[in-house]
């Protein structure tokens, strides 16, 4: 574990454990990297697919060590696991996930991480093979 990811997870234990679960999931799903800012860490390849963040409010039930998950998709997810869904964009839907342990990470939310990733793919190719049309060529030329 890297000084800036313990740095971002306040050096707290527990949310350094379930940083290492989310971490291990995520590297199952295949090659991505993460980058550290001051409000998250996103993991990408080369798109942001998945993020960790510090809860900004606590809710009852959420340990003082909790995380929060974050990822997208191409459709709205229903389960008693999402804390929040949101479609910035038509097309495009954000899911929170409270994570208080490791067990959290159950088959759900890795299903839905996996889908995150595949649909962060499917962006990439579709963003690379788009192309602009050439402007009409002057008689002449």
């Amino acid at each position: 574990m890297t000084a800036d990811v313990l740095a971002f997870l306040e050096g707290d234990p527990g949310r350094v454990t379930l940083f290492e679960a989310v971490e291990k999931v995520i590297a199952a799903l295949g090659p991505s990297e993460y980058r550290v800012s001051k409000s998250q860490i996103a993991w990408k390849n080369p798109l942001n697919f998945a993020f960790v963040s510090l809860p900004q409010r606590w809710y009852p039930g959420w340990s003082e060590s909790a995380l929060l998950l974050t990822f997208g998709l191409g459709r709205r997810v229903e389960g008693d696991k999402i804390f929040r869904a949101v479609e910035p964009y038509p097309g495009r839907w954000t899911h929170h996930v409270m994570l208080n342990r490791p067990e959290d990470l159950d088959g759900a939310v890795r299903a839905w991480l996996a889908e995150a990733y595949d649909f962060s793919q499917a962006k990439r190719r579709k963003k690379k093979g788009t192309s602009r049309p050439l402007p009409p060529s002057k008689e002449g030329d």
